[in-house]
């Protein structure tokens, strides 16, 4: 009986340690993969022969990501595969072949304990929105337009990777996490300013997305770096192509105020400057009046050129939306008049 009970010992022993091996191999099986997915992406992207950049990376990432999370939820104990409770018992759902069905990447992003924050979330829903409205149609020049997205994207994941699983899983000790470097020249900064060709259904989907939304500003959500060509004669600074500016230093800080000048305000509709002014007491301020009073800054000449740089822009559709931060004050001045 004794031989029996340390025979049985030794077993749950031995299949606990099996269970374990298991549970690792198959969380590691898992980071194996999506590495590979966000280098692959990282690497088409980067390829000067290959014109099917967006579409690519966006696909590669999404399973990169996929994956990432898989691991996590394994690591967690959280089950990540599709399933229906029945008196109390789990059915787990199937392929038509037999395969589980395991979560795709926006249910993922979904559940109550994603490690992610909003803006990283936000960033991977607006890829997965931007492959919905390319999946089935050509698409061109939309590289350059969506590569802040992209680059924040392999931030993101480079980070993450890090922070769950360890520094030795990190994708910057294999490649760098750039997308691109190439100097502007007057053609390439053009290209940046003509979105013209862009997909109707595209750039719709984009302005939808970021109106309102706090992400927008955030660098997990679309990484956004100035650079300033600079031709240095310095011989300790000759051999660099580029240098980091500390923000605290005199230049670091001139270059903040320059940049602050040129800051993407918050948006607003004309419903929404409607309500910001009933909320500050003009409770019978609608919507012909605030027509009315932009139709009186248009016609003023003097103002003209202030309005398109200070107090709105012109957006997709021909919408016009307003700056809260200069707008609104001046709204506020013309009627405490």
């Amino acid at each position: 009986m004794a031989t029996l009970y340390k025979e049985g010992k030794l077993l749950d022993k031995v299949m606990g340690k099996t269970r374990k091996r298991r549970l690792f191999s198959i969380k590691n099986e898992l980071i194996k993969k999506s590495q590979e997915a966000a280098l692959a992406a990282i690497q088409i992207y980067n390829n000067p022969l290959i014109s099917f950049k967006s579409e690519s990376f966006i696909v590669l990432m999404n399973i990169a990501w996929t994956y990432l999370l898989h691991a996590y939820y394994k690591e967690q104990n959280i089950e990540y595969r599709y399933y229906k409770t029945n008196s109390k018992r789990r059915t787990f759902e199937k392929t038509k072949h037999g395969a589980y069905k395991h979560w795709e990447l926006e249910r993922c992003l979904s559940h109550r304990k994603c490690p992610l924050e909003k803006a990283m979330k936000d960033n991977l829903r607006c890829l997965i929105g931007i492959r919905h409205e390319i999946e089935h149609q050509m698409t061109n020049k939309i590289d350059i337009f969506l590569s802040g997205r992209f680059q924040a994207c392999c931030i993101n994941y480079n980070l993450m990777l890090k922070n769950l699983f360890g520094t030795d899983y990190r994708l910057d000790k294999i490649t760098p996490i750039a997308l691109q470097l190439f100097s502007f020249g007057e053609n390439q900064i053009d290209e940046l300013k003509d979105i013209q060709d862009l997909p109707k259904n595209l750039i719709d989907f984009i302005s939808d997305f970021e109106v309102d939304n706090p992400s927008s500003s955030d660098p997990h959500y679309s990484y956004r770096v100035v650079y300033m060509r600079e031709n240095s004669n310095h011989e300790n600074q000759a051999d660099r192509a580029y240098r980091f500016i500390d923000e605290n230093s005199a230049e670091g800080k001139k270059i903040h105020d320059i940049l602050v000048k040129n800051r993407q305000y918050k948006k607003l509709t004309q419903n929404q400057v409607v309500t910001i002014l009933n909320d500050n007491g003009y409770t019978e301020f609608d919507k012909a009046d605030h027509f009315n009073l932009w139709k009186n800054i248009w016609k003023d000449a003097s103002e003209r050129n202030l309005k398109a740089r200070k107090y709105g822009e012109l957006v997709v559709n021909n919408q016009w939306l307003w700056y809260e931060e200069t707008w609104i004050p001046k709204v506020l001045e013309i009627l405490e008049k």
